[in-house]
């Protein structure tokens, strides 16, 4: 058990982040943190979602993630959705609308009702707005996935009595969290889903402990056994942080279009490419005709967050209505090669402890 693990009541160090409220229930339940992403809910969708796992979970800890990145188009000006979209350009638009044309997907019916929104929460605004919602339930963590959070928002996390965590590719990061005064620090390796950097796990890890002194540091990226969970602690992180292994749990299943998880089942841990095709930042997911579409010649260029997601959301979900499995994607890390079958959240969990301990058993045997 790791200070940091004994400090939250946690029974094993393994923190879960995942779209999935009954996720974080199970994870919690079997004594690690699940970590609720709201990147993709509003206000009132994650009102309800915190409500759940209120409702659920009962005095475990359970976490927030959100994103207040340091720089996106719009920044400090009030821009409206309608301002926003004009800083799309027509090229971009059109190359869109030929990618879908080529591989026949149609638009979507009249009767359709959008099931997302065009303007996810890479924003300030509506990170500060997630961190208020979070304040009026009981998580005991507040993690922000891009860049380190603003000081008036860890101070009010901490007069809550909520710890705040950050992720970070490289060291550089890692100590402008540690200088703002956060709890804890995520040191994400390359080869995680979604936004990352450049630095293999393994080397950023005990760079970004041997930096920051006395703050706990999780490891992320690649994991998704106890022997790699173990690894992360010989590395001298204080426990991991988890997220694509959970992409394919029974409970996560209706999160994700069945499409999408059948290619995850399938995929090998070669199957994923570090591209800016989600949001304009570098961000692992699914090798698919999308991400080589806007890696190619033809290709107009990637834009800044949020514009890159405004203009394919509705594209991504006439690709998932009509089940384009070319188009059909997911950010998920490397260690999707090891996600070949469906699984309970509990038993992932037990996986997870019971490697953990007998690699560690192991490095202790003279």
């Amino acid at each position: 058990m790791t200070p940091l693990a004994r400090r939250l009541g946690l029974e094993a160090p393994i923190f879960a982040f995942t779209r999935s409220p009954e996720v974080v229930v199970e994870v919690c339940r079997a004594g690690g943190l699940g970590v609720l992403g709201a990147i993709n809910l509003t206000a009132e969708q994650l009102d309800e979602a915190l409500t759940f796992i209120d409702e659920h979970v009962g005095d475990k800890p359970y976490g927030v993630d959100t994103v207040m990145p340091m720089k996106y188009a719009g920044r400090g000006q009030d821009f409206s959705m309608d301002q926003l979209k004009a800083l799309i350009t027509p090229a971009h638009t059109a190359f869109v609308d030929k990618l879908l044309e080529d591989h026949g997907v149609a638009a979507l019916p009249d009767d359709y009702a959008r099931k997302g929104e065009d303007l996810l929460g890479w924003s300030l605004e509506r990170g500060r707005e997630h961190v208020e919602v979070s304040l009026r339930h009981r998580p005991k963590l507040i993690a922000n996935a891009l860049g380190t959070p603003p000081a008036d928002v860890v101070d009010k996390a901490h007069q809550h009595g909520i710890l705040v965590a950050a992720l970070c590719g490289k060291v550089k990061q890692a100590v402008r969290h540690e200088e703002a005064g956060l709890d804890i620090i995520v040191a994400q390796g390359w080869e995680a889903g979604g936004h990352t950097g450049e630095i293999a796990g393994m080397v950023l890890c005990p760079e970004v402990v041997d930096a920051v002194g006395d703050t706990p540091v999780l490891m992320a990226g690649g994991i998704g056994s106890g022997r790699q969970m173990a690894a992360a602690l010989c590395l001298g992180a204080q426990g991991v942080w988890t997220g694509s292994i959970w992409l394919t749990t029974r409970e996560h299943l209706d999160y994700n279009p069945e499409i999408v998880v059948r290619k995850l089942l399938a995929a090998s841990s070669e199957d994923t490419v570090r591209s800016r095709a989600i949001s304009g930042k570098p961000a692992r997911q699914l090798k698919t005709a999308w991400t080589e579409a806007w890696a190619s010649e033809e290709s107009p260029g990637y834009l800044p967050i949020p514009l890159m997601w405004m203009v394919q959301a509705e594209a991504v979900e006439r690709i998932y209505h009509h089940g384009c499995e070319a188009l059909a994607g997911s950010p998920v890390g490397q260690i999707v090669g090891r996600m070949n079958e469906v699984q309970s959240t509990a038993d992932v969990m037990a996986e997870l402890i019971d490697g953990c301990r007998a690699a560690l058993a192991r490095v202790g045997t003279p």
